[in-house]
């Protein structure tokens, strides 16, 4: 046990991203001690490291009841620490619970971090992304090592100091927001392709390998290439068929969505994957809506549709509903983080958060690098939508992308985040919107006043007495 004390770092909870990044992290020459409920998990792990030849890792059990896993974790660590130790939560957590957590550890001279950590199993054995927030002398303390640990990219390691607070873990939490948006649109890519087109899963398999070689190149874009290429074991044909349609979910989509409610920031993109999942769950009734709506006369568009289609400009019209379609996605994701950063004082660098985002993340996508400039040319870009270059890809985009909705559309195929993408892009880029007869109609029910564009101050009007008065 006397190598115990010479660990630089120690990893509290050994489940599947536990343990590799406990790997990774004696792997890359840091000794380490691991800790579990329950001590299986250690010798699985201690096996492991054995095995992938880890030998300088260190390993020490300390067994104790189960409780509310964080909080009983940390006060069980706080027994053991001396002031100025570092307690480090790679959870995905709520970031209040993190602030909370911030100043109970502050009071026993204790610092903390709120650490968002992507890329799932092979990204925490590899090098994930991830998104330290809280006490910057406690980011120094852990730097060398996060620095190695983390996915290397061109531009350096992705791991930054993300700023004070929670905002570590409110950023990573967008980062899965955004991660859903990804998801979504590229679902119904797929959905379009496969009914609308008419494509097998071998010709989709080489789509999006094709795709995965230029604008649209992403872990996404690349593991759903490799989807379409499993044959099911069970069966003929393709694994993918096979899979029952509801989605499960963890809560960080949906706290994405409440905060940009909370925070008056539109994110139809994600809030539409959101309610996606929803519906997917809801799948007997589904399958019964199908059947009442058929005997009500519910005619299936798909094959008449299908039926004029041409493939090839099918699929690269889809490309470019994709592509265009995604940087809304990403506006609003980047939006809402600005918003917090403004409530909080967190001066978030929008840059930075797109360059650790383009290595280990799931989001992780060369695109990822066309916004970093974005902010690099303008820290106070008001949305990536009127960064020029992003603003000339939407334009020269968006025939295609209106052709592929529009398609959806007359085929009966929902394409819920491609829409409200492209209603965002609409609704952003008017200069006036209709919201001049909401306003009439607030003033006429409620008395809440207008403003009018032709002079300054707030005004009432008697409409109703007005619009019935005799002439």
């Amino acid at each position: 046990m006397e190598a115990a004390s010479l660990s630089r770092i120690g990893l509290a909870g050994l489940a599947v991203m536990g343990q590799n990044l406990a790997l990774n992290i004696a792997e890359k020459g840091f000794p380490i001690s691991v800790y579990n409920r329950t001590a299986s998990k250690v010798d699985e792990t201690l096996d492991r490291a054995q095995s992938e030849g880890q030998l300088q890792a260190s390993f020490r059990h300390h067994p104790r009841e189960a409780g509310a896993p964080v909080d009983q974790t940390i006060a069980a660590l706080a027994e053991h620490m001396e002031p100025g130790d570092t307690i480090i939560d790679g959870g995905n957590e709520w970031y209040e619970n993190t602030e909370r957590r911030m100043s109970d550890a502050e009071a026993k001279g204790l610092l903390y971090l709120g650490m968002g950590v992507s890329g799932g199993e092979e990204g925490a054995r590899n090098g994930p992304s991830m998104m330290p927030g809280g006490s910057y002398e406690a980011y120094s303390n852990i730097k060398e090592i996060v620095e190695k640990v983390a996915a290397q990219v061109e531009d350096g390691p992705c791991v930054t100091y993300i700023g004070e607070g929670g905002s570590g873990n409110f950023v990573k939490m967008v980062h899965n927001g955004i991660e859903y948006g990804d998801m979504q649109l590229i679902s119904e890519a797929y959905d379009v392709l496969k009914n609308v087109g008419g494509l097998s899963n071998e010709e989709l398999a080489e789509i999006f390998d094709e795709w995965n070689k230029g604008e649209l190149e992403s872990f996404l874009i690349e593991i759903t290439a490799d989807i379409f290429k499993v044959k099911d074991e069970h069966g003929d044909g393709e694994l993918v068929d096979k899979i029952l349609d509801k989605t499960g979910m963890k809560g960080t989509g949906k706290w994405t969505v409440q905060q940009a409610a909370e925070l008056s920031v539109a994110a139809p993109t994600i809030a539409a994957s959101l309610d996606c999942r929803f519906l997917s769950g809801l799948k007997d009734e589904r399958v019964a809506a199908a059947e009442v709506l058929a005997a009500a006369g519910m005619k299936e568009e798909v094959g008449a549709v299908r039926s004029g289609v041409d493939k090839k400009r099918l699929i690269d019209d889809v490309r470019q509903a994709l592509y265009a379609s995604k940087i809304c996605s990403y506006a609003q994701g980047m939006n809402l983080l600005r918003a917090k950063s403004v409530e909080k004082n967190w001066n978030l660098n929008f840059g930075e958060l797109a360059r650790i985002w383009k290595g280990g993340c799931i989001i992780r996508a060369v695109f990822l690098d066309r916004i970093k400039k974005a902010y690099q040319r303008n820290p106070n870009l008001a949305s990536l939508v009127v960064d020029p270059d992003f603003a000339k890809e939407m334009v020269q985009r968006q025939a295609a992308w209106r052709r592929v909705v529009g398609l959806a559309v007359s085929a009966g195929i929902s394409t819920p985040g491609m829409c409200a993408s492209l209603s965002y892009f609409d609704t952003y880029r008017r200069a006036r919107l209709p919201a001049n007869l909401v306003q009439a109609q607030r003033d006429l029910f409620g008395a809440h006043t207008y403003e009018r564009v032709d002079r300054d101050g707030s005004f009432h009007t008697e409409w109703t007495k007005l619009a019935r008065k005799k002439a």
